[in-house]
């Protein structure tokens, strides 16, 4: 929301360094070979046994809002990403990228030229014959669709298919190529001739490609092998999924405890404590570089009004919240998670209801003034963000605020959202990438027709600003720090736009018998089902 828009946190200072070296002149990276799928013990593969199971995901939203792979933007990353390869992939343990499409890549001219050399044997789903031609055309397709991430290639000037193995690529400012190829959204190779916006075919290089899809139903969507993957098969990994529809937490979890669903991307802290001690059940969890965003209408409605706005931040208790979350979240500073190059230490926000009450009654609302009624969506089934809205609603309430809160599928809220339509919107952000930029492009840069800058910002200083970020953080690194600081405090403290209460932990529980499962918060609630395997 991107829903629910990534990571094991990589420090600032391991980040820079990653970069640093990713950029070096002719230095090599990535090795050639092929996925193998491993077990929970990081042994061999799982083999013998065919595995006729299907692996059932139980999401709480609704999977698939967009079926082109140059423009999807949301939810559907959950099975695009087994659908779609890039030409890498970003491995949150190394903290580098690791080969996918590519098996090795050079960077030359202090970032600026860089040749990625690909595998060969590859198939894509339609039959067609993936090479250095076929990727050209996909990234020059998303770049021309202008839709969802397709500014991560905004960096390339020119990319030439030097021969069929090899992809090179011209950028305009020095940048983290190998990331960036890594997103994702946008990232993805694919074949031009093929795509469907349908949902009827997939145009993929990937092990899955899409079985049946059935908007709006309960089980939403199946996928099944693609017998002529890359990277092959073995008798245990799971060649059929289904992504059943769960909106109620509690529902997902009887669901997983009697075996009916193999994986929950989140349970409430009570179920996750309970998941811990259930022999059928283990979890799993990892810190995330996704943050909850509410953000406030500041084109219209009461909350154009900056105190009104301001008033809202100071109501909200950041501190319950947080013990109340039991370590689910833990508190943000600012709008850049902890890792990511520009985040601000000392910008954790804090209550304070008598500036609240006194920012109100400037407004002209309050307990002894006008009752002020302010409209909030959020997303249907999340229990933190429920929480959310009811410790918020109740400390409202005592100032003559009535919050008039209504959950909702993503699908729905965001097309309210667009339309300016509520005055509080509560959605979760990370970065497509490795990089904070994705915040303040997507979230705040003025747009005439809104897609996720759902506060309405429009600040023509702070537009100026934003577009800078990426040769900035490639060419002078501290300065973007700096510049990353200066917006948070523009964005958050001035305008208002946005209150940041917590950044996410990821708390997963699956069955006991699934082997291989990594959390990648690159990839956020992304299961790689290929990576998986059935205890025998």
């Amino acid at each position: 929301m991107r829903w629910h828009k990534r990571l094991l946190v990589a420090g600032v200072a391991g980040l820079m360094a990653l970069t640093a070296s990713a950029c070096a002149g002719g230095q090599v990276r990535g090795a050639g070979g092929t996925p193998q799928p491993q077990t929970s013990g990081g042994g061999s593969p799982a083999g013998g046994q065919a595995n006729d199971a299907t692996f059932v995901y139980a999401p709480n939203h609704d999977v698939v809002t967009d079926w082109d792979p140059a423009t999807s933007y949301s939810n559907e990353i959950i099975a695009l990403s087994n659908i779609y390869e890039g030409l890498t992939r970003y491995d949150s343990e190394t903290k580098e990228a690791s080969p996918r499409l590519a098996t090795e890549w050079t960077s030359a001219k202090d970032g600026k030229e860089w040749t990625f050399k690909l595998r060969q044997g590859v198939t894509f789903h339609s039959g067609a014959t993936f090479d250095a031609t076929a990727a050209k055309k996909a990234i020059e397709r998303t770049k021309e669709k202008k839709g969802g991430a397709a500014y991560i290639w905004d960096p390339v000037d020119k990319i030439e298919a030097v021969d069929a193995s090899t992809l090179k690529f011209t950028l305009k400012y020095a940048a983290p190529l190998d990331l960036i190829a890594a997103s994702g959204y946008a990232a993805w190779i694919y074949d031009v001739d093929a795509v469907d916006a349908d949902g009827k075919k997939t145009a993929g290089t990937g092990p899955y490609t899409i079985d049946t899809w059935q908007k709006g139903k309960e089980t939403e969507l199946t996928l099944k092998a693609f017998d002529d993957y890359w990277g092959g098969w073995k008798p245990a990994q799971y060649k059929k999924v289904a992504f059943r529809v769960t909106p109620e937490i509690t529902t997902a979890w009887q669901l997983l405890q009697k075996g009916e669903v193999n994986f929950v991307e989140r349970l409430n802290p009570q179920l996750f404590e309970q998941a811990q001690t259930t022999e059928s059940v283990r979890t799993a969890e990892s810190p995330s570089f996704q943050n909850l965003l509410v953000l406030f209408n500041t084109a219209a409605g009461p909350t154009q009004d900056v105190k009104v706005r301001q008033a809202l931040q100071l109501a909200i208790d950041y501190d319950g919240l947080a013990a109340a979350l039991e370590g689910a979240g833990q508190k943000a500073s600012g709008l850049v998670p902890q890792g990511l190059v520009g985040h601000a230490s000392g910008m954790e926000p804090k209550q304070d209801l008598a500036k609240a009450q006194a920012l109100l009654a400037e407004a002209g609302y309050g307990p002894d003034l006008k009752e002020l009624k302010l409209s909030l969506t959020y997303g249907i089934g999340d229990e933190d963000q429920k929480l959310l809205v009811t410790l918020l609603s109740s400390t409202l309430s005592k100032l003559n605020v009535t919050l008039q809160a209504k959950p909702m599928n993503w699908s729905a809220q965001w097309d309210l959202g667009k339309k300016g339509g509520q005055d509080v919107f509560v959605m979760y952000w990370y970065p497509d990438y490795p990089d904070a930029y994705s915040w303040f492009l997507n979230v705040f840069k003025s747009a005439d027709k809104p897609q996720f800058n759902l506060s309405y910002l429009k600040n023509t200083e702070i537009d100026a600003a934003i577009d800078k970020l990426p040769e900035l953080t490639a060419t002078d690194r501290l300065a973007a720090v700096e510049e990353y600081k200066t917006l948070q405090e523009k964005i958050i403290q001035e305008q208002a736009a946005v209150a940041v209460p917590y950044v996410q932990k990821y708390q997963r529980a699956l069955s006991s018998d699934v082997q291989g499962y990594k959390d990648n918060a690159a990839y956020p609630n992304v299961v790689f089902f290929y990576d998986l395997t059935r205890a025998s």
